[in-house]
């Protein structure tokens, strides 16, 4: 039997990076090795399980990735483009797996990802790590592709809640890929992000994104295709962050037995 995975959380303190150490806790196959935070926090030295509420773990939580990086199998990741670009880098120089739930990359972040998957890291990632989100992509692009661009409008409604910094969300982007993906256009040439004042009537083939902020929310999306005389409207909901910590783990299990490269959740759940 191989020996349980060797995890790095990164952000261990945070509300995800909590949630990634009860789910890696309860994982048969997965441990935590390492937990880390931005220098300067106030979590640091403390026992990442015991932050978690899942018990004491034996690991403090540390600031020196270099150190965390040794001896360590992958990384979870749900933290800051810069951040990501960083350890995925040092994911290549020691041939590590890389799971990168973090939002709001760049293309200039995107192409150094790659790069560094190219390099010899493991990388899942992902603007969604659920696999009901997933699903709900690989939907809308089935749905795109057989409504057509001319006589169904599609419209991309994401809610979540007011700390997030980032917008559209990476899932709301992520589905919005897909829905280009299925009418074979360049989502960047054909994306509506804001609409203020007189904008005139709606442009054939455009995917319109909505962006709603407040309170607790986890995470809601709804793909709304919009047809003369009826509307199609495909959604999930949120309701634990524990569905992607679940899925980040998930992911991680997956890439160990991979080739170095670049991955999405598509590939992880066969889709």
């Amino acid at each position: 039997m191989s020996e349980p995975m060797k995890l790095v959380i990164l952000g261990a303190a945070g509300r995800m990076g909590r949630t990634l150490v009860r789910v890696v806790k309860e994982t048969e196959g997965a441990r935590v090795f390492a937990a880390l935070e931005r220098e300067g926090s106030l979590a640091l030295g403390s026992d990442c399980g015991e932050l978690a509420a899942s018990g004491h773990l034996g690991v403090q939580v540390s600031s020196d990735l270099g150190a965390a990086l040794d001896g360590a199998d992958g990384v979870i990741d749900f933290t800051a483009p810069a951040s990501s670009v960083a350890v995925a880098r040092e994911a290549a120089r020691r041939g590590l797996v890389h799971v990168i739930g973090t939002t709001g990359c760049s293309d200039e972040d995107d192409a150094a990802i790659a790069k560094a998957a190219s390099d010899g890291a493991r990388i899942v990632k992902s603007g969604n790590m659920s696999l009901g989100v997933n699903l709900l992509a690989v939907l809308a692009e089935q749905a795109a592709r057989a409504l057509g661009p001319d006589a169904f409008d599609i419209e991309i409604l994401e809610m979540h809640h007011r700390h997030k910094v980032d917008a559209p969300s990476g899932t709301a982007l992520l589905l919005g890929e897909a829905a280009a993906a299925g009418r074979a256009v360049a989502l960047k040439d054909r994306s509506v992000r804001v609409r203020d004042g007189h904008t005139g009537a709606r442009e054939a083939g455009t995917i319109g994104f909505a962006t709603l902020r407040g309170g607790s929310v986890v995470g809601e999306h709804q793909v709304i295709l919009a047809g003369e005389g009826e509307r199609i409207e495909l959604g999930h909901r949120a309701e634990d962050r524990a569905i992607f910590a679940r899925g980040a783990v998930r992911a991680a299990l997956w890439a160990r037995g991979q080739t170095p490269g670049l991955y999405s959740m598509r590939h992880v759940l066969g889709f």
